[in-house]
């Protein structure tokens, strides 16, 4: 059993299920005290209870990212609860898909741009108020292979916020790395969430559908792409500044 973040406290947005949830069982298994939150509290308490049930501390707090007063909020909730903040994963987002760019719904492409890079800058700002003046820190957020790394039809939207998160990584890295803050992303292809499940489309499907359309041939497992934020945050990835992961199989090679 590693304990890289023993004593430490690790915030993790979006964790209520996915990828943030895998995320945050990740950390507390390797000992941190974790924080997720997220706009609904059933399954944050069901993150906490998972936690909790493997021996682990953890507590939930509801805050909408997109919300700069909630997100300031929610930052001195988890240190007033936890006495500190050591790493952060920014990892809420949504996705809106479907349809091409001239016919792409303003709504969309507000509620994309709203809580994938809005609520990534107001939760980088809260969290670096916090470690610039109290040692330092990590901090990992989570875009997608889908901007930067690759493009598909009807997901320009998505691909743009994603996009956007790459680059305010690369920023934020190097505006912070003298405060003794890292800041790294990691991009997942399509991982074992419903996120990359097909309208419709059942887990075999889409099993099938990944043999061709991935040189893996399949997923990414929820555990393979925590792995990868682990590392990031973790003193093993000390001199990784602004880099930004890739985790799907090959697609985007």
């Amino acid at each position: 059993m590693r304990t890289r973040f023993t004593d430490k406290t690790v915030l993790v947005t979006g964790g209520g299920s996915g990828l943030g949830r895998a995320i945050a069982l990740a950390f507390a298994a390797e000992g941190a005290r974790v924080a997720v939150a997220g706009r609904s509290a059933a399954p944050l308490d069901e993150t906490v209870a998972l936690i909790e049930a493997a021996g682990g501390t953890a507590e939930a707090f509801t805050a909408d990212v997109g919300v700069a007063t909630q997100v300031r909020d929610l930052v001195a909730a988890v240190v007033a609860r936890f006495g500190g903040l050591d790493v952060a994963v920014n990892n809420a987002g949504v996705l809106r898909a479907g349809l091409p760019v001239a016919d792409l719904p303003e709504e969309d492409w507000r509620a994309l741009l709203d809580t994938n890079v809005t609520g990534v800058l107001f939760s980088l700002q809260a969290e670096i108020g916090h470690m610039r003046a109290h040692g330092g820190g990590a901090i990992v957020n989570v875009a997608s292979n889908l901007g930067a790394h690759k493009r598909l039809p009807g997901l320009a939207g998505y691909a743009v916020s994603k996009a956007a998160v790459s680059t305010l990584t690369r920023a934020a890295a190097l505006d912070h790395v003298e405060d003794g803050i890292r800041i790294n992303a990691v991009s997942p292809g399509a991982s074992d969430t419903a996120m990359s499940l097909l309208a419709g489309e059942s887990e075999v499907e889409r099993a099938i559908r990944m043999k061709g359309d991935s040189p893996l041939g399949r997923v990414s497992t929820t555990d393979e792409v925590a792995a990868a934020v682990l590392y990031l945050a973790s003193d093993d990835a000390g001199s990784v500044v602004g880099a930004d992961l890739v985790v799907d199989g090959g697609v985007s090679a």
